[in-house]
């Protein structure tokens, strides 16, 4: 690829959004990044990936964290602004990547090689997907899915300026039922082309 391309995606809970993301980085050949991005982040501080993974995208709990001269003392915060810092790092770098969540969105929303997309779903298909990839009942899915999504909006909205999934907010907004996972991936590829063309 001859320019720079930041492919940020987000994504309701049972999308598929993830695995859209990871099949479309493949086939433009660019680094896919989602929590993997805990285990660099570990590896350049010297912490421990799970203990990291357990605040990734997590919603902030303002009542029990304070922040005093610009320092917080909330891990979420903080393991957020640590991953912000090492996706800023790659694009400052001329990087190309696909990103999934991470408030992609809103750190890179003045980069003019952004191409920001979120991935949604019917809700009978989320459930079907989440009922099979987890081997759960439909009641545990749904409740699943409800509180991952709340979970995500929390977190987005935190860090950002604007409304997770909100359809002002990105260039593209796509329904994975439509065309299935890997007609999205098509659809997205040649959609990414076009633009940056």
């Amino acid at each position: 690829m001859n320019r720079q391309i930041i492919i940020s995606i987000g994504r309701e809970y049972g999308s598929g959004g993830h695995e859209v993301g990871r099949k479309l980085a493949a086939k433009l050949d660019i680094p896919f990044y989602d929590r993997n991005l805990l285990e660099e982040v570990a590896e350049k501080k010297d912490v421990d990936a799970e203990e990291l993974s357990k605040y990734d995208e997590a919603p902030h709990r303002v009542f029990f964290s304070r922040t005093v001269k610009g320092f917080s003392n909330s891990p979420t915060v903080n393991v957020a602004e640590l991953q912000f810092a090492l996706l800023k790092s790659k694009a400052a770098d001329d990087d190309s990547f696909v990103i999934v969540g991470r408030c992609a969105d809103e750190i890179f929303k003045d980069e003019k090689n952004l191409i920001s997309i979120f991935v949604y779903a019917d809700r009978d298909e989320k459930i079907q997907r989440i009922m099979e990839h987890l081997n759960l009942t439909e009641k545990e899915a749904v409740k699943k899915m409800e509180r991952h999504d709340k979970s995500r909006k929390a977190y987005h909205d935190y860090f950002s300026s604007r409304k997770w999934g909100d359809i002002r907010t990105y260039d593209l907004c796509v329904n994975s039922s439509r065309l299935g996972i890997d007609g999205t991936v098509d659809f997205l590829y040649d959609y990414i082309k076009r633009v940056i063309s």
